[in-house]
């Protein structure tokens, strides 16, 4: 693997360790479908689900009944059935912007990129989206790697409701995917300041995994230990440490932040 590969590798790998006390999440970005559901999604029976699934099939172009069974079926964990429902509710109302932009974003959940770019942006051209819809697209062109897009995106999405925790910390860490420690260090940090960083403790453990990468092992320590057990700290650490003794891999990355 390049050492842009296993750069690329290792900080996806430990954001997403020191997001373990967090909500889930696929990669060092916060989750871009936060905020997402439509309705309960508490456990229902399969029973329940079936009949949600008759009523829907019986007028599949119903959006409520549509959505209805969708959130059903993540009740039951049943993902990939689910984002077909979504995929047959677009297919059905084309020019409802908002259902384009709840399925991208249910896509890049998911992991599934490259399928969401398209919807979020039929969404954004539908005049479907919000905050949410441009900052799951930036999230997906990030895992693309396409950094300028992605922050592009971002900027929208913070256009829209400045100040937004997660969309600062999607943008922090796109800087830190692209290997720009120091700016993602800046924007985290500003984010970090929010009076309201509190309620998002991914933010300090991002900013502890940018500070760590750049070597200054105590103070990444220090910060990730005010969300983190003292045992996820040092693995965390000793991590960063294995990282960074490998000179050869580590200088072609910083090379490539000078040139960038």
């Amino acid at each position: 693997m390049s050492a842009r590969g296993t750069y690329l590798t290792f900080v996806s790998a430990l954001a997403a360790a020191t997001l373990l006390t967090g909500c889930n999440s696929s990669g060092p970005s916060l989750d871009p479908a936060a905020s997402l559901k439509t309705a309960s999604t508490a456990p229902l029976s399969y029973e329940a689900v079936a009949e949600l699934g008759k009523k829907w099939q019986a007028k599949p172009a119903d959006v409520n009944r549509g959505l209805a069974y969708a959130n059903g079926l993540e009740s039951i964990g049943q993902s990939n059935q689910q984002l077909e429902v979504y995929a047959k509710l677009v297919q059905l109302n084309p020019e409802n912007g908002k259902l384009a932009g709840l399925y991208g974003r249910k896509l890049v959940a998911a992991g599934r990129n490259p399928e969401a770019i398209p919807v979020l942006d039929r969404a954004i051209a539908a005049g479907g989206a919000d905050w949410r819809v441009h900052s799951a697209l930036g999230s997906a062109y990030d895992q693309q790697g396409l950094y300028s897009k992605a922050r592009a995106e971002y900027e929208k999405a913070l256009a829209a409701d400045p100040q937004n925790l997660i969309v600062m910390n999607n943008l922090g860490m796109s800087y830190a995917l692209e290997g720009n420690l120091k700016q993602a260090e800046a924007t985290l940090r500003q984010a970090d300041a929010l009076p309201r960083s509190g309620s998002e403790p991914r933010i300090r453990q991002n900013l502890a995994l940018v500070v760590g990468l750049q070597g200054r092992f105590d103070e990444a320590s220090a910060l990730a230990r005010e969300n983190l057990p003292q045992e996820q700290v040092e693995e965390n650490m000793a991590y960063l440490r294995k990282m960074l003794s490998q000179p050869n891999t580590w200088q072609q990355i910083s090379e490539g932040e000078t040139q960038g």
